[in-house]
């Protein structure tokens, strides 16, 4: 064996080691042939990711075409980490798409993937105001937080997790934003925050004091949910999501237990 025949056998190799294949079970939500995207309820992908709704990308047009609506699929989810995407489709019949009626649909309703988020403005550290479309052209990860959370695993947690994509990931926006618009003021936020965030200059953190129904807006259409500000006695259901560079829903992570690794490999997917 020659040393070109050896070289060449390194790198096979290496681009095996480099490629993984996933088996993925979903069903079909809607399908974009100009962007080549297939928006797929999937089933939890072992090693990879939790059940969620998503777009993946198709290379081939052929195979996109033959995908409707409804149908329950079978497909292989090709890893690699310059342009991951999905081949090998195989219909196995008709899965449950509820219908959407979006009649009673208001600006607080909850959105689905694809669909575009209202554009809301908050406080940023230096009490400036900031919108959401200030970061239109880029992507970006929202979280939510209140300073005076009871549990200490909670939204400390939440920071955390966004400390470690953060460094992941510098062409993606990542902006916390503290849902108690009563006490979160800028300055409480910059003593809590700011020695974590100062130092990523793609990490933002944002008040809603005076921003009611921005707030409100924007929690209800990630789906999730909070009450009690007023009272002092705060409830909530969060989620945490990705958006595209229109705005565009992309991944929803409800609740606050949600993986980094998995949010990492979802936006890795996601964002090509």
């Amino acid at each position: 064996m020659n040393l070109f025949h050896f070289i060449l056998i390194l790198l096979a190799v290496s681009c095996e080691k480099n490629t993984q294949f996933y088996k993925v079970v979903g069903t079909v939500h809607s399908v974009d042939l100009d962007t080549q995207n297939a928006i797929i309820a999937h089933d939890t992908i072992p090693n990879l990711m939790m059940p969620m709704t998503m777009p993946f990308f198709v290379p081939d047009l052929q195979e996109l075409e033959k995908l409707s609506v409804g149908d329950s699929v079978h497909f292989e989810l090709v890893w690699d980490e310059a342009k991951p995407f999905s081949r090998n489709f195989k219909i196995i019949g008709k899965g449950m798409v509820s219908d959407y009626d979006d009649f009673f649909d208001d600006e607080f309703s909850e959105q689905k993937v694809g669909s575009v988020i209202d554009d809301v403005s908050f406080l940023d550290l230096d009490s400036m105001d900031v919108s959401l479309s200030k970061y239109d052209g880029k992507y970006k990860f929202i979280s939510f937080i209140f300073s005076r959370c009871p549990m200490p695993n909670l939204c400390p947690a939440v920071v955390l997790k966004n400390a470690a994509l953060v460094t992941r990931f510098p062409e993606i926006e990542f902006i916390t934003i503290s849902f108690d618009y009563k006490y979160d003021t800028p300055l409480i936020l910059n003593k809590a925050y700011s020695a974590s965030t100062n130092s990523h200059p793609n990490w933002n953190v944002w008040s809603s004091v005076g921003k009611i129904e921005d707030i409100y807006r924007l929690i209800k259409q990630s789906g999730g949910d909070f009450w009690g500000v007023e009272q002092g006695k705060i409830g909530h259901r969060l989620a945490s999501v990705l958006l595209g560079k229109k705005r565009e829903l992309l991944g929803v992570w409800k609740g606050e237990n949600w993986k980094v690794e998995e949010v990492s490999n979802a936006i890795k997917l996601i964002r090509n």
